[in-house]
């Protein structure tokens, strides 16, 4: 049962939101840098996981063996399977292209994530949501400009991304009911550093000692994002989390600008300001019909 949404319940979730979304940009460009030095993104993937399991150790230990108890084995390993897959094609398109552009492209994945509810999860998806998908996907046609001298190939490296992150999102709403967090965060971050090893035998570039350390510090971000992701939607609803959600652009483009003078146009930020509404909406439609579904239940 989630906890009710008391005041500093509230105050927590929306504290571990903010600090999620603000670790996860780091780890974005910290991807991008890594690619920028040389390591090919199967690289970069394994080092994410290798030392992801820092983190990972240090909630486990909290939690107790006992979490990692599961009824679904399979569906663990095809979501390490979708979780390699996303993380690997996020940071093949990064690299290629500006960041917030990126990030901009990848706020698609709610949209995905909504799309897909009704064949994978059997949910009823309204016309107003429907409605909002297809507004989102027109913003992303304005971010990507197909047909156009500003358009970017590799923008479909990113849209893979967000596609395969849906299907892990849409799989993990259907694991929770009889598996923990733990449990798929153990499972993912041991299954996908297990996946990507087998590509470093074709990419393999030996870090440097201090590369070594950033790597080490760049899965510890990414893991702690990733329990601070947890902690937020436990304490809030969607519906509050998703506007905080969309902040990463702002930081994209702030690191984008700072460490490569990336300057994102205005098309980019009309076409991102569009889907990050239509997921907004999507987020509060959701929530509204979730509390009317307890207050029908309460009556009954």
């Amino acid at each position: 049962m989630k906890p009710e949404p008391t005041p500093e319940r509230v105050g927590i979730g929306l504290a571990a939101i903010v600090g999620a979304v603000f670790l996860g940009s780091v780890a974005d460009a910290s991807a991008k840098w890594f690619g920028t030095q040389g390591y090919a993104p199967t690289q970069v993937v394994f080092m994410r996981y290798l030392f992801g399991l820092i983190p990972m150790t240090v909630f486990l230990c909290h939690s107790g063996l006992g979490a990692l108890y599961t009824r679904r084995p399979g569906l663990h390993m095809f979501r390490a399977l979708l979780g390699f897959g996303s993380i690997y094609f996020f940071f093949w398109g990064v690299t290629l292209m500006p960041l917030a552009e990126a990030m901009a492209i990848s706020f698609t994945a709610p949209l995905f994530t909504t799309a897909l509810s009704r064949p994978i999860l059997g949910e009823h998806v309204g016309i107003r949501r429907w409605s909002a998908v297809a507004v989102g996907f027109v913003g992303a046609l304005v971010v990507i400009r197909p047909g156009t001298e500003a358009f970017r190939p590799e923008a479909a490296l990113v849209i893979a991304s967000a596609f395969i992150y849906a299907v892990s999102m849409t799989m993990t709403r259907r694991m929770s009911t009889t598996e923990t967090n733990v449990a798929m965060f153990t499972y993912t971050t041991i299954g996908a550093g297990l996946i990507s090893t087998p590509f470093l035998l074709l990419s393999w570039h030996t870090p440097s000692l201090t590369h070594l350390a950033l790597f080490s510090g760049f899965g510890v971000i990414e893991g702690c994002a990733s329990f601070l992701l947890i902690i937020a939607y436990r304490n809030v609803a969607a519906a509050v989390a998703a506007p905080f959600d969309y902040t990463s652009l702002v930081w994209g483009a702030i690191f984008g600008w700072v460490l490569w003078g990336e300057n994102p146009d205005s098309t980019v930020w009309i076409g991102a300001g569009i889907i990050a509404l239509a997921g907004i909406y999507i987020a509060r439609r959701e929530s509204a019909l979730k509390a009317r579904g307890r207050d029908h239940e309460r009556h009954q």
